[in-house]
């Protein structure tokens, strides 16, 4: 396989197979890729399988299975886009592929979804609403995707606040999956997060006194600016994200970097290190006074762990550092040792089941 397969086959795999992907799905479409041009259309490929797969279930009545088919599909034509900003038409073709197939697994999730659009600087941002079961109002934690990620990848996230009595509100914020083709991205995360807010607030089962923000990666960066700009979130978790994204630059990735100049609409690879530098946290972390979860490994290769150090230290509120030896890049190689604990501590400083 060529050099771009290779970097995303050796950072992506526990992170593929903890949101969603089967490791036999993972094997068989690595297995057999050469170069990275056929990366989408061999992801695209499986995802339709798992579709069609959906699409009998319907038809048959076994809605369960439906939804849940329709997840899988989702998932793999999302990871079949998530880095190929080099044949935008192709990405896009499988992007839409994944929003079909989530909003059709929606209804028939345990529990079930719903599809919230924000209108936002003239266009929109789109969200997943998901409740525990029982009376309301709930508690609810926003979900932010990074760079590469976007709400389709959540499930198996949003299943560990639930349990717990948490709902989940995930979202494709300015420059992530469906506002990406019309919102760059953009450093000031209080300004959509606080429409985000907004919208999840106005929900009449959705308690707006127990809310919090958890992010992922550039995520990791978003929530906290969020939690620092609205006295609305009551608890914020921060994973594996940059305190300045453009420090380290040149060490990044090629796919990374080259997934960031698209989704910020830079000119050219030193204009996309310059808007890098606007996503950072400095003169910000005084006002981050909710309890504040940060999580991070010792072992990423894209945001050093020293970011999330430095964060914990500077933040205003009452902090907790996670910080895992053997962690990789979103800690998911050692999902064990910080996902259940994540959602202990949001749904305790949530008060969930009060």
């Amino acid at each position: 396989m060529d050099e771009l397969v290779a970097s995303a086959v050796s950072h992506w795999v526990p992170r593929f197979t903890t949101n969603g992907v089967a490791v036999a799905d993972f094997e068989r479409v690595t297995s057999g890729l050469k170069d990275w041009g056929g990366w989408c259309s061999a992801w695209s490929e499986v995802g339709a399988e798992h579709e069609a797969l959906g699409a009998e279930a319907v038809r048959e009545g076994r809605l369960r299975s439906a939804g849940q088919h329709y997840v899988q599909a989702a998932v793999c034509y999302h990871f079949g886009k998530f880095l190929f900003v080099q044949d935008p038409g192709q990405m896009r073709e499988a992007h839409l592929a994944a929003v079909r197939c989530l909003d059709a697994a929606l209804p028939h999730l345990d529990p079930p979804g719903r599809r919230i659009e924000i209108p936002f600087d003239g266009s929109r941002l789109v969200g997943v609403l998901r409740l525990p079961h029982g009376p309301g109002p709930h508690p609810v934690t926003v979900m932010v995707p990074g760079l590469d990620s976007t709400k389709e990848e959540f499930r198996s996230t949003e299943a560990l606040f639930l349990e717990r009595g948490v709902g989940t509100f995930g979202v494709d914020g300015p420059g992530q999956g469906e506002a990406e083709y019309d919102l760059a991205i953009r450093g000031d995360w209080e300004v959509p997060g606080a429409a985000i807010l907004d919208a999840v607030s106005a929900e009449p089962d959705v308690d707006p006194d127990r809310l919090g923000v958890w992010g992922v990666s550039l995520g990791g960066y978003y929530a906290p600016r969020i939690a620092g700009g609205d006295s609305r979130v009551r608890a914020c978790v921060a994973l594996a994200g940059p305190y300045d994204f453009g420090e380290g630059w040149g060490e990044l990735p090629a796919l990374t970097r080259a997934a960031f100049r698209a989704r910020s609409r830079a000119e050219s690879d030193e204009h996309a290190r310059e808007i890098a530098h606007t996503l950072s946290l400095k003169g910000r972390t005084a006002s981050i006074t909710c309890p504040l979860l940060v999580v991070t490994g010792k072992r990423d290769r894209l945001i050093p762990w020293q970011h999330a150090a430095r964060l914990a230290e500077e933040a205003g509120g009452e902090t907790r550092l996670l910080l895992l030896d053997e962690g990789n890049h979103g800690c998911m190689n050692v999902a064990a040792q910080h996902r259940q604990k994540t959602a202990d501590w949001m749904a305790t400083q949530l008060g969930a089941g009060e």
